[in-house]
């Protein structure tokens, strides 16, 4: 198989076990999973240096709990801001439910830079490469192999490619998978500012325009600075990055007043464009994060979305490598994420058409804003912002099977902090269970305590619940779907 431009030479002896194109969330997290496993990663970033505007990103409950089970969360609390869990649909401002099934429940605001920078030192901690300034040029897989091609001519070889390369995305474009979906039809400014006014006055003026212009919003993020949201219509060239001016003007024309707005944080603007890759693997070349999925930020979940591929890809593709895993299992890493990402883009369609101006979508939004004031509605909003509601196919079986496991309570302090190594874990309550020939891949802990609705579990590494009951041959028969051959 080859994917062009290309110069046919003689392939370079095998190097690595994955290199990885793009090393912003998707790419540093990815990389850290696989070297818990051991495995040799290479990331290539064709940027020599870190992005050096400071975005403010938000960490929603699912990420956090992925964070927690690496043991990278007291680090990141260290440098971000905890927030509400709740107006993120739509920005329509309604207060998270009442006892969500996470122990962090709530939003980690954090500068892009800064995760970007943890989740890189996490990854280069446990032995990664990290190589700026090298852009994939080209590339060529074989069964045995990809050889990948630099933009500087150097070539490197190694088992596998995975592209986190960003919504244009050089690896995807090169293997010729299709990326259909809708161009941006909308455009809109974002920010974080200074404002001179009083918040009350903001407050006021905002709830008072935001009836017949929905996409604004003025969200405090500190003593006087907020988080700006304007529509871009009329603003200038959407090549350029946009300046204090075109903020300053466009709240004018909206408010009637710039709220004495300066000292900007960051501007940026987005647009609402909506693609899906067709595929997110072929052969030994696969795309996570936004080289696989682009769709509007509303909602904040583009970066969670492709942090969570992460982990779901992390140890299938290990296992691949390390050459333990079941014949079909790195296929499980489309079947899983892409349906997710089906469904992200439609919440976030969904959310753009409940910001757009015209009667219809405003009257739409005024009825969704008084149902979400049932706990039923709110709730199952807020779970699919924040991904606590994925539940993967693992085939007939109770609720909790394929979902996540929040972090219970278990004799030893708290179950995610057994799972910082990234292996599968036996959460056995019964205390005659055993992981016997899998125990090289998969932990067991014996905890009649555990606070469970069930007699034992079967956790991913990823912590999905693959198997709950209490019988030992259907353990073993959920532990060879799931990781392999038995070593004994």
């Amino acid at each position: 198989m080859h994917s062009l431009p290309f110069t046919a030479e003689p392939s370079p002896a095998l190097q690595f076990d994955v290199i990885i194109a793009g090393c912003g969330p998707t790419g540093a997290m990815l990389a850290a999973e696989l070297r818990l496993h051991d495995v040799r990663v290479l990331v290539l970033e064709k940027e020599t240096e870190p992005a050096s505007f400071v975005r403010i990103v938000g960490l929603h409950i699912r990420s956090i709990e992925l964070m927690a089970m690496r043991g990278l969360l007291e680090r990141i609390l260290e440098r971000g801001r905890r927030r509400p869990a709740g107006g993120f649909f739509a920005a329509i401002n309604k207060p998270a439910p009442e006892g969500l099934d996470s122990a962090y429940a709530y939003l980690l605001g954090i500068p892009q830079p800064v995760i970007v920078h943890l989740l890189e030192q996490h990854a280069t901690e446990l032995g990664a490469q990290v190589r700026r300034g090298a852009a994939v040029a080209g590339f060529e897989q074989d069964d045995d192999g990809v050889t990948v091609e630099l933009a500087d001519g150097e070539r490197l070889r190694s088992r596998y490619l995975v592209g986190c390369d960003g919504g244009r995305s050089t690896v995807r474009k090169l293997l010729g998978v299709g990326f259909p979906g809708e161009p941006s039809r909308t455009e809109t400014l974002m920010g974080e500012v200074n404002l001179a006014a009083p918040q009350e006055e903001v407050t006021a003026k905002v709830t008072e325009i935001r009836e017949k212009e929905p996409r604004v919003s003025l969200t405090p993020a500190g003593v006087g600075v907020y988080r700006v949201v304007l529509p871009a219509a009329g603003v200038s060239d959407r090549t350029e990055p946009p300046t204090l001016d075109d903020f300053q003007q466009q709240l004018r024309a909206i408010a009637g007043t710039d709220f004495g707005m300066h000292s900007p944080r960051w501007l940026s603007r987005f647009g609402d464009a909506t693609r899906l890759a067709e595929r997110y693997r072929v052969g030994r070349v696969l795309l996570a994060g936004d080289a696989a999925h682009i769709h509007p930020p509303i909602g904040g979940q583009g970066l969670n979305l492709g942090v969570q591929d992460a982990f779901n890809l992390g140890w299938k593709l290990a296992a691949q490598v390390r050459g333990w895993a079941p014949e079909t299992l790195l296929d499980t890493y489309q079947a899983e994420r892409r349906p997710v990402a089906e469904d992200v883009l439609d919440n976030t369609r969904a959310q753009m058409e409940l910001l757009s101006d015209g009667p219809g979508p405003r009257a739409v939004r005024r009825l969704l804003t008084e149902l979400m004031d049932f706990d039923e509605v709110n709730r199952h909003l807020i779970e699919k912002i924040t991904a606590i509601d994925i539940r993967y196919d693992f085939g007939a079986g109770p609720d909790l099977l394929g979902r996540r496991l929040r972090d219970v309570d278990v004799k030893q302090g708290h179950l995610y902090g057994l799972l910082h190594r990234g292996r599968g874990l036996l959460l056995d309550r019964t205390e005659r269970l055993t992981v016997g020939g899998w125990s090289d891949r998969v932990d067991h802990l014996a905890d009649p305590t555990a606070v469970l609705e069930v007699p034992c579990v079967l956790l991913r590494p990823d912590g999905h619940v693959a198997w709950i009951g209490d019988d030992q041959q259907d353990l073993d028969d959920h532990l060879a779907r799931w990781f392999g051959e038995s070593a004994n």
